[in-house]
């Protein structure tokens, strides 16, 4: 647009403002540069379409309007500025859905991925887009090192790449890994119930809270969101 140079991993040109990349796979949700054909990230054909709508979202963070977008088959909205992504529950429990049935399918098997060092130092809590309450922090799967913002009501807030960063988690196992912590630990509990009931144990059973892990037991139907609701 100007000229200007710019960094290879720069969103975003300082001198104009132009915009260099965008969310634009449909299969990992990673950030595309402008005119690229495929993911720099896993090779996926580039899927964007950008949707008019008669009222915008309002970036939590930016206080912008945000795009709606439709990448691969999922209905997003975008922050133009910060690359923040907001997903409504519907659209968050399909994109796990079907990235665990990829994952089955090719046989995939990976390490899951480390924690990245990108630790917030002055964290704030952000509104909802839609109730304007403030969003929850939560850690998602409990084992992911990803903190996301959840608001328990309409949907899940995405810094830049964090989405990204959960469909390598998902894609690795770390849902099927947060289900058996999830079950081992309802087991703890129900086995030091019985001790309790016949006087083998201790008399007040509290609930399990095993390295700072909430543990409750959701309904079937709803067990991918339930991993990061409690």
């Amino acid at each position: 647009m100007c000229g200007a140079p710019a960094a290879r991993d720069a969103t975003q040109c300082e001198h104009c403002g132009a915009r260099l990349a965008t969310v634009a796979c449909p299969s990992c949700f990673g950030l595309m540069f402008a005119g690229a054909k495929f993911c720099s990230h896993c090779g996926a054909k580039a899927d964007r379409q950008e949707v008019a709508e008669a009222a915008q979202e309002i970036c939590p963070r930016c206080k912008v309007g945000m795009n709606a977008v439709v990448i691969g088959g999922s209905s997003l909205h975008e922050c133009p500025q910060c690359e923040g992504i907001w997903a409504d529950d519907e659209t968050l429990r399909q994109i796990c859905a079907d990235r665990e049935k990829q994952a089955a399918v090719l046989g995939m098997a990976a390490a899951l991925p480390e924690a990245e060092q990108d630790v917030e130092t002055n964290i704030h809590y952000v509104p909802c887009p839609i109730c304007r309450q403030l969003m929850n922090r939560v850690n998602f799967a409990h084992c992911s090192h990803v903190v996301v913002n959840v608001c328990a009501q309409h949907g899940t807030w995405f810094d830049r790449d964090e989405l990204r960063r959960i469909v390598e988690f998902i894609r690795a196992g770390g849902l099927d890994q947060a289900r058996a912590r999830e079950i081992a630990n309802l087991e703890e509990d129900r086995r030091l119930a019985e001790a309790a009931k016949f006087g083998t144990g201790p008399s007040l059973i509290e609930p399990s809270r095993r390295d700072g892990w909430d543990i409750g037991l959701s309904a079937a139907a709803d067990v991918l969101l339930a991993f990061f609701r409690h």
